[in-house]
């Protein structure tokens, strides 16, 4: 048997106490789907498994894409709702961090449970395993699961089984917390802000699915507000030059890392991250320059610089501090 060479070193005091890996599978990927399964991991603060915990979710409407989770209607008619199992799930999360590969989704789908029953989820930081990935500049051909368990050699049994996943996920975690470790990196561990507003109106029954079939018209928002940059915006960004403080820079599409800490990283860096994009706008990051988004379109508009998520981060590294 190898010896774990993280054994002897010291671990980093910095690091958290234990986390709850985590996989939900949903009804589609919209704000107003809902989760049908949940599986959590606990592992202590070398990644070690404690315990774990499964269960279905009745989500009160049809079940989605039962071609990808394999959930029918009939699966799920007698599985718990949200509300009867959110005890033991808040139980699940409490103190601490959550673990998920695309971490932002399944937050997300989370608080949105949470808020729907009026609870506030134990849980004040999350970290993305594709996200660690990228610190750790890990070999992988993309980011899926499936590579980053092939990579630390992780057999998957049942894609997009929750259990299953969590489980993958949670050994495939292990040895890239070691690596962190080792390497003193600085875990990629970012805020989990519950929302603060939740209001939706369910439509009339359904004939089909489960119970009433809930087409809700939700309104939400996250208790969160970017602060300005404290720097006078510089104009443009112009290829082959440094982002400069100040500069004004808006996100537009899905990006492989989580929004929410790519902002972070931009307004750390001396950066104004703008929700809207006008003339004054330095650049656009967009991933797909051809979505015809309506940021895209007034970005070339505009002839605003776009860039893509890559080409940002890298820009991200050498920000040029603001001109006095």
């Amino acid at each position: 048997m190898l010896e774990d060479p993280t054994a002897a070193a010291p671990w980093p005091a910095a690091y958290p106490s234990g986390y709850a890996v985590v996989d939900v599978e949903t009804t589609g990927l919209a704000r107003d789907d809902r989760i049908i399964s949940a599986a959590v991991y606990r592992l202590d603060a070398r990644g070690e498994v404690e315990d774990h915990w499964y269960t279905t979710v009745n989500p009160e409407r049809d079940p989605g894409p039962v071609w990808i989770h394999g959930l029918t209607s009939e699966a799920l008619a007698g599985a718990p709702l949200f509300p009867q199992i959110a005890e033991e799930f808040s139980a699940r999360l409490d103190g601490r961090v959550l673990v998920a590969h695309n971490a932002v989704f399944d937050w997300q789908m989370i608080a949105r449970e949470y808020a729907r029953t009026a609870l506030t989820p134990p849980v004040r930081q999350r970290l993305c395993t594709i996200a660690l990935a990228k610190e750790l500049s890990l070999p992988l051909p993309n980011h899926k699961l499936e590579s980053l368990a092939a990579h630390f050699g992780v057999v998957q049994q049942r894609a997009h089984h929750a259990l299953d996943d969590a489980r993958v996920l949670a050994e495939a975690f292990r040895p890239s917390l070691r690596t962190a470790a080792q390497r003193a990196v600085r875990l990629p561990l970012h805020e989990c802000r519950p929302l603060t507003e939740w209001n939706a109106t369910p439509s009339a029954p359904a004939s089909q699915g489960i119970g009433r079939q809930y087409r809700p018209q939700p309104s939400w928002r996250q208790s969160r507000k970017l602060p300005p940059s404290p720097y006078p915006n510089p104009g443009r960004y112009e290829e082959g030059r440094p982002l400069r403080q100040g500069m004004r820079v808006a996100f537009s599409g899905d990006t492989s890392t989580e929004r929410e800490l790519l902002e972070d990283r931009a307004v750390e860096a001396g950066l104004h991250v703008a929700t809207s994009l006008s003339r004054l706008t330095s650049l656009l990051v967009t991933n797909d320059p051809d979505s015809g988004t309506s940021k895209v379109v007034k970005a070339k508009n505009f002839g605003t610089p776009i860039v893509d998520e890559a080409a940002f981060g890298q820009l991200l590294r050498d920000v040029a501090p603001a001109a006095e």
